[in-house]
């Protein structure tokens, strides 16, 4: 054995409630790869000190290495949005293992945006397009990537009829971009293209990025994901170059939905602008949306963003995103409909929905999410107490509800004040009427 860590082991006989010291000590077991003994230093650290950062990492990582990778995931998607890089991609990774594609390819776009130069040869041979091997070149150097194979392009297989309640979001994106790639010659007699843009808006978490991709599962179109880590470039002319090559790929991959998420970060209002390269970008995006240089016949737009107000006006001129849509947070119908999904595999005694759905007015999909979390957590700590399994009930979500407030609140009141003060054009009187004001 390391004389380290056998030092550590006999320091510990002393003083076996010193967490730093078992701390160290499981880290100079994980540095040895005795993964198994580092889990057990780890876990110990756990029961004596309960939510100890440091402890749940090395544990994670532990799980990982033993390739016990279910176990892996419950720390991972805990801390998810307290993990550093590193433990990202181990995150990634152990999803790919349980063939969670879908969630590994979110955590994975979250990691880039972290570090957009960031390569992983196993992630990206699952997760990335087709033809990324050459990209590495023959001994996997440091060529740069293909635009192409930066992106994530994917027959999403979910449609409308896996998104809960936003029946007037589906009709109005169906009349404006499905129904003309499904009856195309009707809509030629009308003098009207396949094709177009939507922006969406409204509180986060509301499921604006679900129901674009639910958009093109409905007309079976390639959907691509695009962040700001997909087209800014520190170099003059990449920014443009980048945007224009993914509205390529988009139109040679035709029927495809493009979604661009945050739009405001790319589509920010000019007259703020002090930098002049963002202009260009900007302007670069609008002549990509006229189709100018390129036809944008069956490509379908879709952008999401919680500050409308700080897009350029000239986004929403006629053929570029002219039809805008307040997305809400689901009404009490589909608030039942998300309960049930995200329950579904979860033990549960006897859950009262209705009851839980009439308690949670204002919380979008992300906020139930999180409550149905907190009480998740309240059980797994009732069950490793008592020896046995101890399923969620109607009263564990309700309390859990009132630990946790929706956050749409902070939205709405600011948006109120837009929609009070800026409104001259009436694009923000979906606003007004969710709040019940009359102007």
């Amino acid at each position: 054995m390391n004389e380290n860590i056998a030092s550590l082991l006999e320091a510990l006989k002393v003083s076996p409630e010193n967490i730093p010291l078992r701390l160290h000590l499981g880290e100079a077991m994980m540095n040895e790869r005795l993964y198994a003994e580092a889990a057990e230093q780890f876990a110990d650290v756990l029961n004596r000190s309960y939510g100890n950062l440091k402890a749940k990492m090395g544990l994670a990582e532990a799980y990982y290495h033993q390739q016990k990778y279910s176990a892996a995931l419950i720390i991972y998607e805990e801390l998810q949005h307290q993990l550093s890089l590193p433990a990202m991609i181990l995150f990634v990774k152990s999803l790919i293992r349980e063939n969670s594609m879908e969630q590994a390819k979110e955590v994975y776009q979250r990691a880039l945006m972290m570090d957009p130069g960031l390569r992983d040869e196993e992630i990206d041979r699952y997760l990335r397009l087709p033809g990324n091997a050459a990209a590495y070149g023959e001994d996997g150097g440091d060529e740069a990537f293909d635009q192409e194979d930066r992106l994530f392009m994917e027959k999403p297989a979910i449609n409308f009829t896996d998104v809960g309640g936003m029946q007037r979001i589906k009709d109005e994106i169906s009349i404006k971009i499905i129904e003309p790639m499904k009856n195309p010659e009707l809509y030629k007699a009308f003098g009207k293209k396949a094709g177009g843009g939507i922006l969406m808006y409204g509180p986060p978490g509301c499921g604006k990025t679900y129901i674009a991709k639910a958009t093109a599962g409905q007309i079976n179109a390639k959907f691509i994901n695009v962040g700001l880590h997909d087209i800014l470039d520190m170099w003059i002319g990449n920014s443009e170059k980048n945007l224009h090559e993914i509205f390529e790929i988009a139109r040679e991959n035709a029927p495809c939905v493009l979604f661009f998420d945050e739009v405001d970060a790319i589509g920010a209002s000019r007259s703020d602008l002090k930098q002049s390269a963002m202009r260009h970008v900007i302007n670069q995006f609008l002549a990509e949306m006229d189709g100018i240089a390129s036809e944008n016949e069956g490509v379908l737009i879709l952008a999401a963003t919680n500050a409308p107000w700080n897009v350029d006006p000239a986004f929403r001129r006629p053929g570029r995103f002219d039809r805008v849509i307040f997305v809400e947070p689901p009404d009490e119908k589909a608030r039942e409909e998300i309960l049930q999904s995200m329950l579904k595999d979860k033990p549960v005694n006897a859950v009262d929905i209705v009851k839980i759905a009439q308690q949670t007015a204002d919380y979008s999909g992300a906020d139930i999410q999180a409550m149905i979390d907190i009480a998740v957590e309240e059980k797994l700590r009732a069950s490793m107490a008592s020896g046995k399994l101890e399923p969620i009930g109607t009263k564990d979500l309700i309390k859990a509800a009132k630990q946790h407030r929706p956050t749409t609140l902070e939205w709405f009141a600011s948006a109120r004040n837009y929609a009070l003060y800026a409104n001259e054009s009436g694009l923000y009187n979906d606003i007004l009427t969710y709040l019940k004001i009359k102007k």
